[in-house]
């Protein structure tokens, strides 16, 4: 997948330059308790993957978001579309046709998680050399090599 296809170079940069807000003083518990649930549901395998692929290829039935998704099982898909259609990550639309046909796409708050997220690809991109060598260190260090 082309991870950055939907970015040119001057959002990558802006991206990049953009600084992070800071803290707030003091943190709402219940927001706080929210962005943990949240991080835990969208940092899961399947997600961010599913995320990635509606942001790059717009709406898709069911079977071709199977088969784009690789190493899923139609099982964890529906669990993982289900709850992203919760969340309101994405919308699912039933069409009244026989046999059934079943589309997904991503609403405005999902895309703009799968945004988000595209700083977590600008930095592994930019650190996967350095990452590789700290890990090769580490396992050197401990004879795993």
């Amino acid at each position: 997948m082309h991870k950055f296809s939907m970015l040119d170079q001057e959002q990558i940069k802006k991206a990049k330059l953009a600084p992070a807000p800071p803290p707030p003083e003091e943190f709402d518990p219940r927001l706080e308790a929210f962005v943990n649930e949240l991080i835990g549901r969208v940092a899961d395998k399947w997600t961010m993957v599913i995320l990635d692929v509606l942001a790059e290829q717009g709406e898709m039935r069911f079977t071709r978001l199977w088969e784009m998704v690789e190493g899923i099982s139609q099982k964890m898909l529906t669990k993982t579309v289900r709850q992203m259609e919760r969340d309101g990550l994405l919308t699912r639309t039933v069409h009244p046709v026989v046999p059934p046909k079943v589309e997904y796409k991503l609403t405005e708050a999902g895309l703009s998680l799968s945004a988000a997220f595209c700083g977590v690809w600008l930095w592994a991109a930019e650190h996967q050399e350095q990452v590789e060598e700290a890990r090769r260190k580490f396992d050197e260090s401990l004879g795993k090599v």
